[in-house]
């Protein structure tokens, strides 16, 4: 997908991510890998988007 074709099925709010549709709120991947941040996956902070990857547009998150 190009960077402006966001997939509808991914949201995101990362907008340092590579993979971010600025303008959609969404992810231009056609799928991501979620993977642990820690041995104990007891809540969802212990998961990541294993498929983030730093890009050029700013280190801002949207996240609430």
């Amino acid at each position: 997908m190009q960077r402006n074709n966001g997939n509808p099925s991914i949201k995101c709010s990362v907008n340092s991510c590579a993979y971010h549709a600025a303008s959609d709120g969404l992810c231009t991947l056609n799928e991501i890998k979620v993977g642990c941040s820690c041995q104990d996956v007891s809540n969802c902070t212990s998961t990541e988007c294993a498929s983030f990857k730093l890009g050029d547009h700013g280190t801002n998150c949207g996240c609430h």
